[in-house]
């Protein structure tokens, strides 16, 4: 599945000129509030038209400009989450879900009873949304989309008015989306934290502009993308292999190599992102002893790159990228340069599973 999009669109203040494409998995639209995220969403699913550009979505063209191809909202068959749930009040859930059905053509796609068990909501099937939670609601938002048997999901922001504590209710659910539903999805956040655990791919907007694009550990480990003075850092790939709860320890793997971190509530074979900040990375030219830190990596200097008084390094740590922001002062006294040899030693990571207290950091 791969999914192509090339707009202009200018109005009254605004110029919008955005080129990207993107393949299966989870695609984050990131950027500062007025960047133009929400806009590209609605040009996407129809509800807003551009004065140029063509999007494809596998194949087939929902708008090319200049063959005069411009797909109606109701035959692009694109499932939007909002902000908001906007469920029908007096109907059951179960009946709301129905009702992404009727927009369905044809008789294959998943099952109601499929979604409800994909999503957690077959508790919830015979009651009315005035008494279900936020996190409820918008996750039977997501099971009305899935049920339109749609090709794409556009997600806009679906957890910007939950707490803290109904996005971590679920974020779960949306990875499970991501992992097990085969469904490409284009996903609107301005928070680093949702996009390094949830996209494969970032598109990175500012001022209307594309600014970057790429993988996510890529994207996320460049300061100058990261908005509103967030932490850049390292986003990596790892599953949990074993829990010791005697030790109190959760051993990690992935191509970085093998990461320790206290327990945590997670299955084995579960698939994790871990971001991990590069003011939280120390190196050493030599393997350290005695250290409290569990987790020491050997790995290249790949990259350094001045700023300011700081230099951001980037490490190549088996098949992994690792930034690590020091001091050019501390750079220079480590006599730093490409390719070479040292240790990396991992202070903490974010651990964006769901699994800290309150999405905290993890002393490792």
């Amino acid at each position: 599945m791969t999914i192509a999009v090339d707009v202009s669109l200018r109005r009254e203040g605004f110029a919008l000129e955005v080129a990207f494409t993107a393949g299966a998995g989870l695609t984050a639209l990131f950027g500062r509030s007025g960047s133009g995220k929400t806009t590209v969403i609605d040009l996407i699913a129809g509800l807003s038209h551009p004065q140029r550009g063509h999007i494809v979505i596998d194949g087939t063209v929902l708008l090319d400009t200049e063959r005069g191809i411009r797909l109606p909202v109701h035959r692009r068959r694109i499932g939007c989450v909002f902000q908001e749930a906007r469920l029908m009040p007096h109907l059951s859930v179960r009946q709301n879900l129905r009702f992404g059905r009727f927009f369905s053509r044809g008789t294959d796609g998943p099952s109601l009873d499929a979604v409800a068990d994909l999503l957690g909501i077959r508790p919830l099937l015979e009651r009315r949304p005035a008494g279900l939670s936020g996190g409820e609601r918008q996750r039977v938002a997501i099971g009305r989309a899935l049920l339109a048997r749609p090709r794409l999901l556009l997600m806009d922001e679906p957890l910007s008015a939950l707490d803290e504590a109904r996005k971590r209710e679920i974020l779960p659910y949306i990875e499970r989306l991501r992992d097990e539903a085969g469904l490409p999805i284009v996903y609107v956040s301005h928070s680093v934290a949702e996009v390094a655990r949830l996209a494969s791919t970032v598109v990175v907007l500012e001022a209307g502009s594309v600014a970057a694009s790429g993988p996510v550990d890529a994207v996320l480990r460049r300061p100058d993308l990261i908005p509103d003075g967030a932490e850049a850092g390292s986003v990596l790939a790892m599953r949990v292999e074993r829990h010791d709860p005697e030790a109190g320890l959760t051993r990690l793997t992935g191509p970085a190599g093998p990461l320790d971190l206290p327990l945590i509530d997670a299955p084995a074979g579960r698939r994790l992102n871990l971001r991990v900040p590069a003011r939280d990375v120390l190196l050493a030219l030599a393997r350290p002893e005695d250290l409290s830190a569990r987790n020491v990596l050997p790995g290249r200097v790949a990259a350094l790159r001045e700023e300011g008084t700081a230099c951001l390094v980037e490490v190549a740590c088996g098949e992994a990228t690792l930034a690590a922001r020091l001091t050019r002062a501390s750079a220079r006294d480590l006599g730093l340069s490409v390719g070479r040899p040292v240790f990396a030693i991992v202070k903490s990571v974010a651990l964006d599973a769901g699994s800290a207290p309150e999405g905290g950091r993890i002393e490792i």
